[in-house]
């Protein structure tokens, strides 16, 4: 039996649960839907096998699966291209018959890949009939589409730090054009020292935007705008270091 302290003891991260929906209840059962990153069928069942024996343990409930991995072909490397791949699926009705092919269904119709999709539903006693499945699958489809904002969001916050990596590094080699040609010219006495060297480290670390808030409330309209202002300011500092490089190349002819 999968418990956290294999997970501890193993020194293995516990797996993840990146969204859950909100509960359904029809005359007595209740419906939740759960959703884990799984990039292979393992770890698919590992994360099933956690959600049941450490996240409900203690808590009876038909634990409906379904996933879909993206992995590579046997005997591929993955250099050939998107035909070294192949779309591995499964789903698991835990006694709830017919029920995980409605998960994985919503997960083809969403176009989720590399995930797992759990729906708990815990019986009342009254038996639904068909109602069962649309709520299986409404569970499903709202977990399924916080998957897709979660991984937006996360694609932002990589190109947001790419970005912000490239613009301290634009505006140090700014700062350090105009300081050197200011040099050049008699404009400035000072010099930097080592130590400057690591103050200015330092302040630009310091000044590394935090997107914690945005990416926990998944604000990804927010992301899209900064991504813009980033590219923007991107280009206005190159243009600037352009000009810079222009002027001090005249300035070493004459």
């Amino acid at each position: 039996m999968s418990n956290l302290h294999s997970y501890l003891k193993d020194g293995r991260p516990a797996p993840e649960c990146l969204a859950t929906s909100q509960e359904i209840r029809d005359r007595g059962s209740a419906f939740v839907g759960s959703v884990y990153r799984a990039r292979t069928p393992e770890e698919a069942k590992a994360a099933i096998s956690h959600h049941r024996n450490v996240v409900h343990a203690g808590k009876k409930a038909y634990e409906i699966s379904a996933w879909r991995c993206m992995t590579l072909k046997n005997g591929k490397t993955g250099l050939g291209g998107p035909d070294d791949f192949e779309v591995i699926t499964g789903y698991d009705d835990d006694g709830e018959q017919w029920a995980g092919s409605k998960a994985l269904k919503v997960m083809q119709s969403e176009g989720i890949l590399d995930a797992v999709v759990i729906v708990s539903r815990w019986f009342g006693g009254t038996l639904l009939g068909p109602a069962r499945f649309a709520h299986i699958q409404t569970c499903a489809s709202e977990v399924c589409r916080t998957f897709k904002r979660v991984e937006e969001m996360e694609e932002c916050i990589s190109t947001l730090t790419r970005l912000d990596n490239i613009l301290a590094s634009l505006r140090q080699e700014l700062s350090d054009l105009t300081q050197n040609t200011e040099l050049a010219t008699g404009g400035s006495s000072s010099t930097r020292t080592a130590s400057d060297e690591i103050d200015t480290a330092e302040a630009r670390r310091s000044r590394q935007p935090n997107y914690t808030a945005m990416q926990r409330d998944l604000d990804i309209a927010k992301a899209r705008r900064l991504i813009g202002a980033r590219e923007s300011a991107v280009k206005n500092v190159k243009s600037l270091l352009l000009k810079k490089r222009t002027m001090a190349r005249t300035e070493a002819e004459g």
